[in-house]
C-alpha cells in the first residue's frame, strides 16, 4: 500500500543539520488507522515541489524500494530554466560524483562518476527562460539541477547549481514533480498520478505569458521511453 502526496516547496522531507519543520513532522497524521506512519520510498529535495511516494508498512516499501531500484518508475518533471533552448529536446548523458567529501549532497560532472541520464523536452519560451519537461532515466542526487548546468540552462531559482544569487525574496528553485506511474503488482494496472504546478511556478508562467494548463498538457503527452515503459508501452530505462 503506498500514498503520493504533492509535497510542497520549501519543505525538507527529512532533518538537516540546520533544524526546522520537515515532512517527517506530519507523517503521523498519515497513518489512516494504521499502527505505523508512513515512511519515504523516494526524495525530493526541499525546494522541489510535486509528487512523493510514501510506503504504509515495511512490505510496501520493499516493493517500492525495487521498483525504483530497478528503473520501473516513470517520471515527468517541469522545469523553467535560465537561458534559450536552441534544441527542442534531447538527452543529457553526463556521469556524476560527489563534488566535496565534506557536502555529500553536492555534486558535479565527473567522467568516473556514477552513470546519470535524463531526457529532457522543450514546451515553451520566452523572456531569457524556457520551459521544460525532463525525464531522470537514473537517480543521481541533484541529477536534473546538475545536468541542467551542465547544458547551459540551470533551473531559475537554483542558488547552488548556477549560482543564483541567494536574495530575500528572490526566486525559488522552478523544479515540479509533476508525474509519477508506478507499478502496483501482478494484474493491476500502473498508478498514474499527477501533481498541479505550485503557486511560483503558475506566477512565472503568468509573467510569461503562457497557459499553466497548457503546460501541463504538453508534458503529459509527451511518451518519455521511461514513461512509456511504465505504463506498459515498451521496454525503457530510468530522481
Amino acid at each position: 500500500m503506498m500514498l503520493v502526496i504533492d509535497k510542497p516547496a520549501g519543505l525538507a522531507v527529512h532533518k538537516g543539520p540546520k533544524g526546522g519543520e520537515t515532512l517527517a513532522d506530519h507523517l503521523d497524521a498519515l497513518r489512516f488507522g494504521l499502527p505505523n506512519a508512513p515512511e519515504l520510498a523516494h526524495r525530493l529535495d526541499k525546494d522541489t515541489s510535486g509528487c512523493l511516494v510514501l510506503g504504509r508498512h515495511r512490505k510496501a516499501l520493499a516493493d517500492l524500494g525495487r521498483a525504483f531500484a530497478q528503473g520501473l518508475v516513470g517520471k515527468t518533471y517541469i522545469a523553467v530554466a535560465r537561458g534559450t533552448a536552441e534544441q527542442e529536446g534531447g538527452r543529457i548523458d553526463l556521469p556524476l560524483a560527489k563534488r566535496s567529501p565534506h557536502r555529500g549532497w553536492w555534486m558535479t560532472v565527473d567522467p568516473k562518476g556514477q552513470p546519470a541520464i535524463t531526457e529532457w523536452r522543450r514546451l515553451a519560451q520566452g523572456d531569457g527562460l524556457a520551459v521544460l519537461a525532463l525525464s531522470p532515466l537514473t537517480g543521481r542526487t541533484h541529477q536534473l539541477r546538475v545536468h541542467l548546468d551542465a547544458i547551459g540552462h540551470p533551473i531559475f531559482g537554483d542558488t547552488i547549481y548556477g549560482g543564483a544569487p541567494r536574495l530575500h525574496g528572490g526566486p525559488i528553485l522552478h523544479l515540479h514533480a509533476r508525474r509519477l506511474v508506478l507499478p502496483q503488482g501482478r494484474n493491476k494496472p500502473p498508478l498514474d498520478v499527477r501533481a498541479p504546478l505550485p503557486p511560483h511556478m503558475l506566477a512565472t508562467l503568468a509573467a510569461l505569458g503562457l497557459a499553466p494548463d497548457d503546460i501541463t498538457a504538453a508534458a503529459d503527452a509527451i511518451a518519455f521511453p521511461k514513461l512509456a515503459a511504465a505504463l506498459g508501452g515498451g521496454a525503457g530505462t530510468e530522481g
